[in-house]
C-alpha cells in the first residue's frame, strides 16, 4: 500500500468536504436569510403557527418542489459544467428561472446567485465576472460551478444543497411562528431524515419527467409581494 498516495487522497476528500460545509454554511456572504419563500406570508396568513405546520410545509416544499424541479435541475448544471458546456448551463439555469411562479422568487433566484458569483470571483476563482450581471444566474448554476470547481461529488453536492434550503427554512419558521430553537432543532433532525432518499429519487429522473407546481407556495409568494409590513424578500 502506497502510504503517501492514501493521505494525498483523504487530504482530497477532506478538503471537498470542508469546502462543502463552506458553501452550505449560513454564514455564507450571498444574503439567504433575506428569502423565506413564501413562509412569511403563509404564517401572516395563519396558514402556519406551530411546529406541525411547519413541518408539513417543509416537507411538502422538499418532496413536490426541490426534489422534482431544483435538485434535478442542480444535477444537469453539476454535469453541464464539468463538461464545460455553457451552452446548458445557460439552458438549465434558464429552465430552473421559469420554473419560479412569481416575479419575487425569480428575483431571489437572481440575486443569490450572482451574489455567489461576486463571492466566487472575490476568492479569485476565474471566469465568474460574467455571471455577477447575468441574467441567467441561479442559486443553483453558481453553486454547481462552486462544486465542481472544488471538487465536491455530485450526489454530496445535491445533499448540501437541500440541506441548506431546510435549514434556511426552519431558521424563517423560528423567526416567524415563532419556534423554540430546541423545536427548530427537532424539525430539522426529522426532515433530514428523508434528504438521501429524496436525492437519489432526483438522480433517477429523466429530463422529462422534471417539473411540478406547489399552488400553495405560488399563492403564498404572490401574496407576500403585496405584504405591506415584512422581515424578509420573498
Amino acid at each position: 500500500m502506497n502510504l503517501s498516495r492514501v493521505r494525498i487522497t483523504a487530504m482530497v476528500t477532506d478538503l471537498a468536504l470542508l469546502r462543502l460545509l463552506q458553501l452550505v454554511s449560513p454564514g455564507l456572504p450571498i444574503g439567504m436569510y433575506s428569502y423565506s419563500q413564501g413562509l412569511e406570508r403563509a404564517v401572516d396568513d395563519d396558514w402556519i403557527n406551530n411546529a406541525t405546520d411547519v413541518g408539513e410545509w417543509i416537507d411538502g416544499l422538499m418532496e413536490i418542489s426541490l426534489t422534482r424541479i431544483d435538485l434535478p435541475v442542480l444535477l444537469r448544471l453539476y454535469e453541464a459544467w464539468e463538461a464545460e458546456n455553457i451552452d446548458s448551463v445557460e439552458a438549465w439555469s434558464r429552465t430552473l428561472l421559469a420554473s419560479r411562479e412569481t416575479a419575487e422568487l425569480r428575483a431571489e433566484d437572481r440575486q443569490t446567485g450572482q451574489a455567489l458569483a461576486r463571492l466566487l470571483d472575490a476568492l479569485a476563482i476565474a471566469d465568474m465576472q460574467i455571471w455577477i450581471r447575468k441574467p441567467e444566474a441561479t442559486f443553483a448554476t453558481l453553486f454547481a460551478f462552486a462544486a465542481v470547481n472544488w471538487g465536491v461529488q455530485k450526489r454530496d453536492a445535491a445533499i448540501g444543497y437541500l440541506w441548506s434550503w431546510l435549514e434556511n427554512q426552519v431558521l424563517c419558521a423560528v423567526k416567524l411562528v415563532p419556534l423554540g430553537q430546541v423545536a427548530g432543532q427537532r424539525l430539522l433532525t426529522d426532515l433530514a431524515e428523508k434528504i438521501p432518499a429524496l436525492v437519489d429519487e432526483a438522480l433517477s429522473l429523466a429530463d422529462h419527467d422534471i417539473g411540478g407546481s406547489v399552488f400553495g407556495l405560488a399563492l403564498a409568494s404572490s401574496r407576500h409581494e403585496m405584504q405591506y409590513s415584512r422581515l424578509f424578500r420573498s
